[in-house]
């Protein structure tokens, strides 16, 4: 079965418009703490070219950490969310808000408790790969 992260042999060779609201579905399970939405914007395996997806989070979803071999740009869409590298702090950020995950920096990002939270991610592929997922995040002590 596929799924929504499953990646591409590469981004479209021509001009691709993607409407809104086109082909939203649901996150893979085991990316986080509970159910998402997607839309995959670009996907693909080849090295050097990007990925890029907007997610719709409800209230209190978080993913699990992961990290980006060539790091990870997140730019909120719509509500409140919250975002931390191992070894720091969690983070609210807000609609506007950009945050730059460097290359391998483990982390995690989702919706605050009382928000849902949208954003879009944009990440370049690295031998094949734009994510490695890695275990569920500890929710208590952060919640805002």
């Amino acid at each position: 079965m596929s799924s929504a992260f499953d990646m591409q042999e590469g981004c479209p060779a021509t001009m691709r418009l993607f409407r809104a609201g086109e082909g939203i579905t649901a996150a893979p399970e085991g990316v986080a703490s509970g159910a998402f939405l997607v839309q995959m914007l670009l996907s693909s395996r080849t090295e050097g070219e990007m990925t890029a997806m907007r997610a719709f989070v409800p209230p209190g979803v978080v993913s699990h950490w992961h990290s980006h071999p060539r790091g990870q740009l997140l730019f909120v869409l719509d509500g409140v969310g919250l975002v931390q590298r191992e070894g720091g702090e969690p983070v609210e950020i807000r609609t506007g808000d950009a945050v730059w995950f460097a290359p391998g920096e483990r982390h995690w990002h989702g919706a605050a408790p009382v928000s849902p939270f949208s954003y879009l991610s944009v990440q370049p592929v690295m031998k094949g790969k734009a994510v490695e997922w890695l275990g569920p995040v500890e929710q208590e002590g952060f919640q805002r």
